[in-house]
């Protein structure tokens, strides 16, 4: 097992060393709700199924059944962000998982070109020869993403030297199949891409002998290794390449047992566009009702991509209604979903 380890480090080490450009994009803001109302700080949480995007080794924490449904509006109404996943626990440890994600952008203006009369320098001195506002025509852009997740799980109790007792210890081990189709215009983009990823989790109290202390995790997701693209159906076979990425994460769970509640503090670190630093905080209320904030420091655009995020969560028998706020120099998001465990 220990071979196995390095080697699969090693592994896709090397090939985050190949990179591809930009194209994609989509796919980073993300599934679920109560990820995004914590400001995607989720990589080392990740234990429910929108986990087939932060962290696909995730998903093997779940021991029943889910299905997850998600409705987005962004950017003011611009656009429309859809998600569904479901998860299956199977037996020996291992959980399968499927996601569907559509961006949609309605109502999209075509201008002809063949209506154009003159040079561009007679279009710049005499206005009237540019083109009405008039659209000829409207059409729908989509961006689809189909995922297919599979993760395993390992127990194992640890003697590190110093205690007198082993320290359990729970690994897992998970990887997700991407299919993108982006359809604009007249024209289909479509490739393959692959994410690894892994997540550990133990007792934080056990490791400093404070009894009261609950639970430590770290998950790192490895995403679109190797040369994930898009081709178009075009002449040129024109190829978009999408930007590899790697999530890292941590999080402490501490219970709180006088109120019978959680609470959660988490942060990731992406390493894409210079760097993303995300902080997420979740309130559990006796497993009844969830609130949750997050907050993103995105250094590629300096202060005005700086997000705050909040959200909430009520549980009604087996099913969770979701909701979260997100800020946005574009224009503010609003999501709802529901999580339904069976």
């Amino acid at each position: 097992m220990k071979k196995i380890i390095i080697s699969f480090f090693f592994l896709v080490l090397l090939l985050q060393v190949w990179a591809g450009r930009y194209a994609g994009d989509f796919i980073a803001i993300g599934s679920g709700v109560r990820p995004i109302g914590m400001g995607g700080a989720f990589a080392a949480i990740a234990d429910e199924s929108s986990a087939i995007h932060w962290n696909p080794a995730g998903i093997a924490q779940l021991r029943d059944p889910q299905v997850m449904l998600t409705r987005a509006f962004l950017y003011e109404g611009l656009a429309s962000y859809d998600n569904i996943t479901y998860c299956q626990p199977l037996p020996n440890d291992v959980t399968i998982g499927f996601g569907w994600t559509r961006l949609t952008i309605d109502n999209i203006p075509v201008f002809n070109e063949e209506h154009l009369v003159g040079t561009v320098d007679q279009r710049a001195a005499f206005p009237w020869l540019n083109l009405t506002a008039i659209p000829d025509d409207k059409f729908t852009s989509t961006d689809d993403l189909f995922q297919f997740a599979f993760a395993k799980h390992l127990h194992k109790d640890i003697d590190i030297g110093w205690l007198f007792f082993e320290i359990p210890v729970d690994m897992y081990f998970g990887s997700s199949m991407k299919y993108i189709k982006r359809t604009l215009y007249k024209n289909v983009g479509d490739g393959t891409g692959f994410d690894f990823s892994l997540l550990g989790r133990t007792n934080l109290g056990m490791l400093v002998d404070v009894d009261w202390l609950g639970d430590i995790a770290v998950g790192v997701n490895f995403q679109n290794v190797g040369n994930t693209s898009i081709t178009w159906d075009v002449a040129s076979e024109h190829t978009d390449d999408i930007l590899q990425n790697t999530k890292l994460g941590v999080m402490v769970e501490q219970p709180i047992p006088a109120i019978k509640s959680t609470l959660i503090l988490s942060s990731d670190f992406e390493y894409v566009y210079n760097g993303t630093d995300r902080f997420g905080c979740e309130f559990d209320y006796q497993g009844k009702v969830q609130a949750r904030c997050g907050y993103v420091n995105n250094q590629y655009f300096d202060d005005n991509g700086d997000e705050v995020s909040a959200g909430l969560s009520v549980r009604i028998y087996r099913v969770l209604v979701d909701y979260a706020f997100v800020t946005n120099t574009l224009g503010n998001t609003n999501r709802v979903g529901l999580r339904v465990s069976f």
